[in-house]
């Protein structure tokens, strides 16, 4: 799937409190947890939906199962070009499930726009129209 990627980018790792993210994201909305990445806009867009295949399968703390989906909705002074931070969640130990790809260049498929504010978990468009969106999208960019 690398060569089908629209983008690569190194990841680092975000979260609230104890010093790390705290308040809305760029767009205005509040970050949510293992869904929202913070990208260079001249690199990722905003408000464009990723496709990150190196988180799916990841065991979150509640138990759930990442889908692989991810929303450019922040941006930062430090991300430049082939950057991405993923917001992981309130407090250092949220970091966990996702420490593996810290600082690892990852696969990342523009998977379609979305608008108003990412989706929280509970609210997730089915993996069939999310995969439909990536199809019709692909090599869009």
């Amino acid at each position: 799937m690398a060569e089908d990627a629209d983008w690569s980018a190194r990841a680092n790792l975000y979260h609230a409190g104890g010093g790390g993210a705290t308040g809305n994201d760029s767009l205005g909305c509040r970050p949510i947890a293992m869904r929202t990445v913070a990208t260079d806009p001249r690199y990722i867009p905003r408000r464009t939906r990723l496709f990150i295949r190196e988180t799916v399968g990841m065991r979150m703390a509640d138990g759930t199962i990442h889908d692989g989906y991810w929303y450019a909705s922040d941006t930062g002074g430090a991300i430049k070009g082939q950057k991405i931070d993923l917001y992981t969640g309130h407090g250092r130990g949220s970091m966990s499930p996702v420490m593996p790809l810290n600082q690892r260049r990852l696969t990342i498929v523009n998977a379609g726009r979305f608008d108003g504010c990412p989706p929280s978990w509970a609210s997730q468009p089915s993996q069939a129209t999310l995969m439909a969106s990536a199809s019709t999208n692909a090599g869009s960019n």
